[in-house]
């Protein structure tokens, strides 16, 4: 029998990658819509000015990011001590509820602000499972010698459900405000299916240390690898600075011009929702069949700075093409630095510690989007959405610089071999 030279060979795999593409099509679908929803509501239904409701947006992220932080280490431990097919599952169901509530809100008009920051808050809850659970996983079902060709092609499913999701989801709320929710209910049906037909595995074997502890001993363990604690704040402190997307309802409805290319400010909504999503799937899919190997450190930090760069244009930008051109370079940049961060984490990190160190992962990578999002709402306030989003990218650009020169073994890394600092102490 010949040995699999390709990730999608293995049955588990495929499961794997269906999941997530049909989760982040479905949860990316009810985001984009919460976001326009809490904007024009906000707008409409309350008279909020543009800088008031540009501050609710920002108010969305940190709603998300407070239940994220609460039980990242909670999240982590499960992944670790449980079925993780079960914890993917049970949090996924809890994503299908919140469609199911939102699309009969919409359909029996009873929607609302607190309605929607209450729907919102659950979403953050239920994700802080979902991530650690199903990366934790991939490990287990492919050899190390192709979990970066792995990790770029479950990236291929996760930006493809991004593209796919939003602009799906904005078309279908000019049309009927309830349909992206059922659309969204019914593929978290598949999503949970599928990580379900995963075949069985034993959870790790139960520790005798007290919970606590447990939780703990991951988070020490990122904290003196200096190496994992740069990739992990380098996404945390740049992203927080450079995140667009939470602005883009107000770029849709009051930025750019109203009927750009003929098309209504919620499909603009779903199509600028998807551009970085589209850069970033177009990179996955190249990364897929020749993924980096030399020089990996220096090119997550060249890819935060472009990054940084594509957020500024887009901050200044006053032409819908423009705008698209650079959500999409700030995706392709973003595919590269998750790639590259991903991998080294997953081949950095022992396996009896991987779930607690990809929920500190998860948790970076949250604090940098929602913490994002409630900077720039806070700097929206004072300057508008436009000088928010143009500052924060150039604010993610002198980050990069400073992390280059604090944690130089970011930039030494020239492949992706375990870099511990003391082998010793993790075997």
């Amino acid at each position: 029998m010949s040995v699999p030279t390709h990730p999608l060979q293995f049955r588990d795999y495929r499961l794997i990658w269906l999941t997530r593409f049909f989760s982040t099509s479905a949860t990316t679908a009810m985001v984009v819509v919460i976001g326009a929803q809490v904007y024009q509501t906000a707008r409409v239904d309350y008279a909020m000015d543009k800088a008031e409701a540009a501050f609710l947006l920002g108010l969305l992220g940190l709603i998300q990011f407070i239940p994220f932080l609460l039980l990242t280490p909670v999240a982590g431990l499960l992944a670790d001590r449980m079925d993780r097919r079960h914890v993917a599952a049970a949090a996924t169901a809890v994503d299908l509820v919140i469609g199911l509530v939102l699309a009969a809100a919409n359909a029996w008009d009873f929607l609302s602000l607190p309605l929607l920051f209450s729907m919102a808050a659950l979403y953050g809850a239920a994700r802080v499972f979902i991530g650690p659970a199903v990366s934790a996983i991939t490990p287990n079902v492919v050899p190390a010698e192709l979990l970066p060709k792995a990790i770029a092609i479950s990236s291929i499913a996760w930006q493809a459900g991004a593209v796919f999701g939003p602009a799906l989801g904005g078309f279908m709320l000019a049309h009927d405000p309830a349909l992206p929710y059922w659309y969204s209910a019914t593929i978290l049906l598949l999503a949970i299916g599928a990580v379900l037909a995963i075949r069985h595995r034993a959870p790790p074997a139960a520790a005798k240390e007290p919970p606590l502890k447990l939780m703990a001993e991951g988070a020490k363990f990122v904290w003196h690898e200096r190496f994992l604690l740069g990739c992990v704040t380098l996404d945390l402190f740049a992203v927080l600075l450079g995140g667009a997307t939470a602005m883009l309802p107000a770029f849709a409805y009051d930025v750019l011009p109203r009927g750009s290319l003929g098309l209504s400010p919620e499909e603009m909504l779903g199509i600028m929702r998807g551009a970085p999503a589209l850069g970033a799937a177009l990179v996955a899919l190249y990364l897929g069949f020749r993924p980096i190997a030399h020089n990996v450190g220096a090119k997550m930090l060249w890819a935060v700075a472009v990054y940084g760069l594509a957020t500024l244009v887009f901050g200044l930008s006053t032409d819908f093409l423009l705008s698209l051109a650079s959500l999409s370079v700030l995706g392709a940049a973003d595919a590269i630095s998750v790639f590259v961060r991903n991998t080294l984490i997953q081949l950095n990190t022992p396996d009896d510690k991987r779930g607690r160190v990809s929920s500190i992962s998860g948790l970076a990578i949250s604090a940098s989007n929602e913490l994002g999002e409630m900077q720039s709402g806070l700097a929206a306030a004072f300057l508008g959405p436009v000088a928010a989003v143009a500052l924060g990218g150039a604010g993610a650009i002198v980050i990069t610089a400073i992390w280059t020169v604090l944690f130089p073994e970011l930039k030494r890394a020239k492949t992706f071999a375990p870099q511990y600092r003391n082998k010793e102490e993790v075997s």
